[in-house]
């Protein structure tokens, strides 16, 4: 056979299906798109820069148990509390029981709750922290987040520790109502005691960090830092716009914006934040120690 009649057969073929060319799948998420920028990335250049986006400074999401492996020094991580969890005290009920939406988070998380709390050391400076995550109904305050964070900041002030902790919430969970609400006075009040003794308090502000969190122990640090970009509100845009019935500026209710306006003292990119963390707390304890 000619060779040109030979790759006549072969075209036919791959045009009758009866060869196919050979089609490699990729495994789901081993390349990652950045949704601000549009960079595309292998997973692994993500995970071994903070989940920032290399090209254009974008934060992903991550979870508590990256932050933890982030901030704190290696395997100083005492987590308290683990095993406090919310019983649905209302009955709640709307599309789905309020109880299999817990236990569904549970499994889906690997946690009990919204927060993870626990004492740990940053460049051998022992702190007590409280992380929310976002995961979990969407990082919402219930009766348990309230009770947890009350507990550390307690132990804080027995411990004369500094306090640090990272929100990241949609606000407070309807599903327990008022008793989701009293955690917001329950936390301020905790944060005051520890303040009464001179202890420092820092808050880290994620996006988002909303609501009932943003109206209470949010706002409350001696030093408010927030990662870039990242939205942080009360009540929503669109609730806003039409109470007061004007245009908001694009950047409304990012971190740049409250900086410019006073609301928040640093903006930190999460690859420097325990750097700054740790100077922080270097100043305080060479300031009373």
């Amino acid at each position: 056979m000619s060779l040109s009649k030979w790759l006549a057969q072969k075209r036919n073929l791959l045009s009758d299906n009866k060869i196919k060319q050979p089609h490699f799948n990729l495994p789901e998420g081993m390349w990652i798109k950045c949704n601000q920028c549009g960079f595309l990335m292998y997973y692994k250049l993500l995970e071994s820069n903070y989940k920032v986006c290399p090209k254009c400074n974008h934060h992903f999401p991550t979870s508590s148990h990256d932050r933890i492996n982030y901030l704190f020094d290696p395997n100083s991580w005492c987590p308290i509390d683990t095993n406090l969890s919310s019983n649905d005290p209302l009955g709640f009920s709307d599309r789905k029981l309020y109880s299999s939406r817990l236990f569904d988070m549970k499994l889906k998380t690997g946690l009990s709750d919204a927060v993870q709390t626990g004492i740990a050391f940053i460049n051998d400076i022992k702190v007590a922290c409280g992380i929310m995550d976002f995961r979990f109904m969407g990082g919402s305050m219930g009766s348990v987040v309230g009770e947890k964070l009350t507990r550390l900041i307690e132990k804080a002030t027995h411990d004369k520790i500094p306090l640090i902790i990272l929100c990241a919430s949609g606000g407070a969970r309807m599903q327990e109502g008022m008793l989701s609400l009293m955690q917001m006075a329950k936390v301020s009040s905790a944060i005051y005691r520890h303040s009464e003794k001179s202890l420092p308090y820092f808050t880290v502000l994620t996006s988002p960090t909303t609501g009932g969190v943003t109206a209470s122990f949010a706002m409350l640090g001696d030093i408010i830092i927030a990662e870039p970009g990242a939205v942080i509100a009360f009540a929503g845009r669109r609730v806003i716009e039409q109470t007061i019935k004007e245009d908001l500026p694009d950047n409304f209710q990012t971190s740049e914006y409250l900086f410019e306006h006073g609301f928040i003292d640093l903006i930190v990119s999460r690859i420097k934040l325990r750097h700054q963390l740790s100077q922080l707390l270097s100043l305080y304890f060479n300031s009373f120690h």
